[in-house]
């Protein structure tokens, strides 16, 4: 299966080179990184992106919340894909990371790679690849990502709990969580818009729905039809089980359908109603949520992609290249 996205925008070299010179770290990636060392790495993953993504649609999702979830707790260094040990509980054993899935793709994609070109393309690397490819894939933008990360040797499941942005975020905890990682107001609003891939599970929204204060039963910037539906599927607080699609009727697509839902009051998390309650982000739900400017959606998604995909790197000699993702050389 060929990549054939949908109103594809391939960002600008030049505009790309700027933002990765943006920062010191950022400066030490490079488009074509292995352009020597294994010149078909970005065909490879894409090869085996294609197949996973066309036998199960709906990894699109998780496979782009990999991504996310490693950058923001010690930068992008696949600390997210360790395993625990006995004296130490990584970060995908966090709670915040229970319902992560997609581990396997990327042993499947990493196991290629090794195949073709042994210890030379980092697991950090794969994850902003096959980050990329998933939104490919899903009929969203393409953007070209600069290489050359390193894989950290240290996860922490106390470090994840306490800088991932939190579902139940607000606008002044999730922008001081942005900008702790050189993310302004404008990259929240837009990374935001990755919640239009995927599905969540009631413990992440639920508190919305019940015993939400004391003055109310339920989230009153929720809309209450849409909280009614919410609550057919999610009986109670502790169901582990269900799922709820983050863009309904739209979570295998990236589109800007998820900016229309949070326009109506019906954004699932609490972090997406936020985005109504400050004017710069409001601003850019409403204009997206219009249709007419899925373009620029699209331009800044890659956009604000590069630059997470910048948070914290490993470059030259830090770090190492495992062999195998989920655990150290």
């Amino acid at each position: 299966m060929a990549i054939k996205p949908c109103l594809v925008l391939l960002l600008p070299l030049a505009a790309l080179l700027l933002l990765a010179g943006s920062s010191l770290a950022a400066a030490q990636l490079e488009f074509g990184y292995y352009s020597k060392s294994c010149p078909n790495a970005e065909a490879i993953v894409r090869d085996e992106m294609e197949k996973i993504i066309s036998a199960a649609p709906s990894l699109a999702g998780p496979l782009l919340r990999l991504h996310f979830h490693d950058c923001f707790v010690r930068g992008c260094d696949a600390s997210v894909l360790l395993n625990s040990t006995g004296s130490n509980m990584a970060e995908r054993d966090a709670k915040p990371n229970n319902s992560l899935r997609g581990f396997g793709s990327v042993d499947r994609v990493k196991t290629k790679l090794e195949a073709a070109c042994p210890n030379t393309v980092s697991c950090a690397d794969v994850l902003a690849i096959m980050a990329r490819d998933a939104v490919v894939l899903a009929k969203g933008p393409s953007w070209p990502v600069p290489l050359g990360r390193r894989d950290g040797r240290v996860s922490s499941a106390t470090e994840a709990a306490d800088n991932l942005p939190p579902a139940f975020g607000d606008i002044p905890l999730l922008t001081k969580i942005f900008a702790s990682n050189g993310l302004d107001l404008k990259d929240l609003v837009v990374l935001s818009g990755a919640h239009t891939l995927g599905t969540a599970h009631c413990p992440s929204y639920a508190g919305r729905l019940y015993n939400f204060s004391g003055a109310y039963s339920s989230d009153p910037t929720l809309d209450s039809e849409y909280a009614d539906r919410l609550r057919t599927r999610c009986k109670s607080a502790d169901d582990t089980a269900m799922l709820s699609e983050m863009d309904p009727g739209s979570y295998k697509t990236f589109d800007t359908s998820y900016y229309r839902h949070v326009a109506k009051r019906r954004g699932l998390f609490q972090s997406d109603a936020a985005l109504l309650t400050d004017a710069t982000t409001m601003e850019y739900v409403q204009r997206i949520a219009t249709g007419k400017f899925d373009d620029v959606f699209f331009k800044d998604f890659g956009e604000s992609m590069v630059k997470m995909g910048n948070v914290g790197v490993l470059t030259g000699a830090e770090g190492e290249i495992r062999k195998k993702c989920y655990i150290v050389n």
